[in-house]
């Protein structure tokens, strides 16, 4: 039944806060993004190694090929040595030319002479190559791991680094780079992390033409995003020859907060982010790469990442490596861009019709930090209605779906009727289903009145009036009715009140058109004050002014 609660207020006690960064005149904080990061997909090897049923060679190719397809120029794709299925997923990519000039693959190993030496073999006859060397430098696994300490770590890194430096004379055909990642960067001294990627520098002896790439990952987020940003603008401003080397960053999200770190990483003088798409991984995962890709897209940043059918890449995604997406997952859930919320989908309302009538390009739409179309997602699930929703959404559905545009103070009239329904089913009314409630209400009622057909001709006697002579049933009797009137809608109320009619009378009046070309109609909506009472009549028709004379039956009929 879990702990005693005495107990359990003292659990908290097991922990320690992390310790903050003494850095004081700190300058991310003032920075902003305005570049795409170099990005790296870790998706076939960070991300793979985190599946339940990691995929096989026909997933990793295509997941590979989707990854060439989105842009990637980076891609770690195995760690070789660590397994048959591995290396031969190099050897494959290479064997059959499947790498395209501007990708350059990424190959992980430990800092182990083996490792590193089957490595090679594996990338050996690629055009290019990203050696990925990493041992792990934290206090924590130092001490209870390792059982070494500083001096010991820093020379297993330095040493395999001269061996990847003499093996790379062994592959003249391929232009081999090397990364190197203290691994729990986050929890090591800093003054350590630095000396020992100093020490790894000094032996690969980069320049700013040949790069290093020091990858500083918060392989477990221990603390707050912000720490993670000192820790980078530490050492970005403490690293000797910082212009021979790419800072990159490679978060996981522990905490929830790898996208923030990541963000804050950049701003404080990372050039690199690996991640992988949708943040899978170990534990709770990595980086999540297309959120932050379509953050900086938000922002009027150019990604540098083909992300504009977001349907296909989930697709892909799913179905090798059998990952679900969330439902609220930033941009690719399903209901990311859906109001259910009555004042929000009144905003969302107002905001696409005033993006309509826009002139600037830019997209400001209320709720709505990107545009759906952007990615390839559809208007058509921006708003959805159930019992919490308002006037906005019914009227939204109806315009994007039916093309009715209802007037605003009919609105709140036609919500209550959709209230109504979704109180008592307690369910999502989808858009079929709102048209036949606004068809019954509106469009189907023939009682007490029915119009059954009508002419309107002009009186040769007097020019500015006009005669309706129209069919009508009452009560299910068919009857003549005539009225003179200065335009179609006064004379046939007229009629209408010839023939016994309840007092009313036509305070507005609205119409448009649904459609184009032949199959055009005209839609008519009409307020009309019956007895003591208010109500709308609506009516949709081929014909203009029997759609608007259909329309004051509506409303005649919704008042009996």
């Amino acid at each position: 039944m879990g702990h005693n609660g005495d107990v359990q207020k003292e659990l908290w006690r097991k922990y320690r806060p992390f310790p903050p960064v003494d850095l004081p005149d700190r300058q991310w904080p003032s920075k902003t993004i305005d570049a795409a990061p170099v990005w790296c997909s870790v998706d076939l090897r960070d991300g793979n190694q985190a599946l339940v049923e990691p995929m096989n060679l026909e997933e990793k190719l295509e997941m590979f090929a989707l990854l060439v397809r989105l842009g990637f120029k980076e891609i770690e794709v195995a760690f070789p040595s660590a397994s048959e299925v591995e290396f031969q997923f190099v050897r494959t990519l290479i064997d059959r030319n499947l790498i395209p000039d501007d990708v350059t693959i990424q190959v992980l190993t430990q800092a182990r002479e083996h490792l590193i030496r089957r490595t090679f073999d594996s990338i050996r006859g690629s055009k290019q190559a990203i050696v990925h060397l990493y041992n792990s430098t934290s206090t924590l696994q130092r001490r209870v791991v390792f059982g070494m300490g500083q001096e010991e770590i820093t020379g297993l890194a330095v040493s395999a680094t001269k061996l990847i430096k003499e093996l790379k004379a062994t592959v003249p055909e391929t232009h081999i780079r090397l990364e190197y990642s203290p691994e729990s960067f986050t929890g090591t001294e800093l003054d350590y992390a630095l000396r020992i990627c100093e020490a790894v520098v000094d032996v690969w002896e980069p320049t700013v033409e040949e790069k290093i790439i020091l990858n500083l990952p918060s392989t477990v987020e221990l603390a707050t995003p912000n720490v993670y940003a000192d820790q980078i603008e530490w050492i970005c401003r403490n690293l000797r020859n910082r212009e021979t080397a790419i800072i990159s960053l490679h978060t996981h999200n522990d905490r929830g907060a790898a996208i923030a770190a990541a963000e804050l990483g950049m701003m404080a003088g990372a050039d690199r982010v690996e991640g992988t798409l949708f943040g899978y991984g170990e534990r709770t995962g990595n980086v999540d790469l297309v959120t932050l890709a379509l953050n900086l897209f938000s922002q009027g940043v150019d990604p540098k990442l083909v992300l504009d059918d977001l349907q296909e890449i989930i697709r892909v995604v799913q179905k090798c490596t059998d990952n679900p997406i969330h439902i609220r997952h930033p941009y690719a859930g399903e209901l990311v861009f859906t109001a259910f919320s009555g004042s929000h989908q009144d905003a969302i309302n107002k905001g696409m019709r005033a993006q309509q009538e826009s002139t600037d390009g830019i997209w400001a739409v209320p709720y709505l930090t990107i545009d759906p179309k952007d990615i390839g997602r559809d208007y058509e699930a921006i708003i959805r209605v159930n019992s919490q929703s308002g006037k906005g959404g019914v009227a939204y559905i109806l315009r994007k779906e039916y093309g009715l545009d209802l007037p605003k103070a009919m609105q709140p009239e036609f919500s209550q009727v959709i209230q109504r329904i979704t109180d008592a089913t307690g369910k999502e009314i989808l858009a079929p289903d709102l048209w036949e409630a606004f068809s019954k209400t509106y469009l189907e009622t023939t009682h007490p009145y029915e119009l059954v057909n009508f002419n309107v001709s002009n009186l040769p006697t007097d020019p500015e009036h006009v005669e309706c002579r129209a069919l009508v049933r009452i009560e299910g009797k068919a009857q003549v009715v005539v009225g003179v009137g200065n335009g179609p809608i006064e004379a046939f109320c007229n009629a209408l009140r010839s023939a016994g009619a309840p007092d009313f009378e036509v305070l507005s009046f609205q119409e448009h058109s649904v459609g184009v070309g032949a199959d055009a109609k005209a839609a008519s909506y009409v307020q009309m004050r019956v007895g003591e009472g208010t109500v709308y009549g609506a009516a949709v028709d081929p014909n203009a002014s029997a759609s608007s004379l259909q329309a004051i039956v509506s409303g005649l009929n919704r008042a009996s």
